[in-house]
């Protein structure tokens, strides 16, 4: 197979039925799920049960449904990940690092079934950044993950937090890739009503959290991480001239070695943005060889339909095109 050819989906989820039956068990799961519940709203906690029920759980959990819909998509190349309300980072240390051990070899599964067509990321339990290292090497030396996904924050912290130091140095080691993807936000119920706990959440939460870490310094001090941010990375490309402003006038902003965007070039996104035209801005503010095609597979936030809409940028060239269609993120997983 000619390799610029080969389709490649990065943001694609997958539920591990072992993890949601230990979650189930421990007494703290109920109250997780109200709370949950209240950020999302009473509309859209329905609306998401109905589809959870009649779409997305075949989807989710059934190997072979997986298959049809890449099939029906042009999806050469899947890349698994966990279900985002699969994190659980509220459990204890116990519990933790049994949901991990059980996501791990969970999503290496489902990939061995397929090794052709599907390829997985991992997870570790942020809330112990101690035993996270681990977690890491264990992913991918043992299960042959090829990285992590994880939120945005963690019960609160940022990723950037100085806590996470000899965690971020591991990750740089390792060459892991780590998927950042968001579950929840800090607005609370004010995004309640109107599905906005995901319209504008998801995408204002991964802006909040690479704000963190190029400001912080995190990105200069580890110049060779391989992070790729959900849904278009967020408002952060696309209002990025604001962050870089900022950076120039207030010298408590002035604190990363070089103007914000700048480090656009050093992320890489999904183009998860829905139209050509938001795709390509990406694409031109971050370069062709940082984007990567993103379904969401399978949430009715995601689309069916990437390449048509890749194709619909008339000013990549063959190569541009082909580089985001597959072979970023190929390099990117070292595939």
């Amino acid at each position: 197979m000619n390799r610029n050819a080969v389709t490649v989906d990065f943001h694609a989820h997958a539920m591990v039925e072992e993890v949601e039956a230990l979650v189930r068990a421990h007494p703290r799961w109920s109250d997780e799920m109200k709370k949950a519940g209240a950020a999302v709203g009473e509309a859209s906690l329905r609306r998401n049960r109905e589809l959870m029920g009649a779409e997305w759980m075949p989807r989710l959990t059934g190997v072979e449904h997986r298959i049809d819909a890449m099939d029906s998509m042009g999806i050469d190349l899947q890349v698994v990940s966990l279900v985002p309300n699969q994190y659980h980072y509220w459990a204890d240390l116990e519990l933790a690092e049994k949901i991990v051990a059980a996501a791990n070899e969970g999503i290496a599964a489902l990939c061995r079934v397929h090794p052709d067509r599907l390829v997985g990321l991992g997870t570790v339990a942020m809330q112990y950044p101690e035993i996270a290292i681990g977690q890491l090497e264990h992913a991918i030396r043992a299960h042959g993950l090829r990285g992590i996904i994880v939120s945005t924050s963690v019960n609160g912290v940022e990723l950037a937090d100085r806590r996470y130091d000899a965690f971020w140095k591991k990750v740089e080691e390792l060459g892991a890739v780590v998927f950042i993807h968001p579950i929840g936000c800090a607005m609370g119920e004010r995004l309640a009503p109107y599905y906005f706990s995901n319209v504008i959440g998801n995408p204002l939460e991964t802006t909040i959290a690479l704000a963190h870490m190029i400001f912080s310094g995190l990105l200069d001090r580890r110049p060779a991480l391989r992070i790729c941010a959900a849904h278009g990375g967020g408002y952060f490309p696309f209002y990025a001239a604001r962050f870089d402003h900022g950076w120039r006038v207030r010298p408590e902003a002035h604190t990363c070695i070089r103007p914000p965007g700048e480090y656009l070039n050093r992320l890489w996104f999904d183009a998860l943005v829905y139209t050509p035209e938001h795709l390509e801005f990406l694409v031109r503010r971050a370069g062709p060889s940082r984007i990567v095609l993103g379904t969401d597979f399978p949430f009715d936030m995601g689309v069916s339909d990437p390449i048509a809409r890749l194709d619909a940028i008339g000013s990549l060239s063959a190569a541009e095109r082909d580089a985001i269609r597959g072979r970023n993120a190929r390099e990117l997983l070292g595939i």
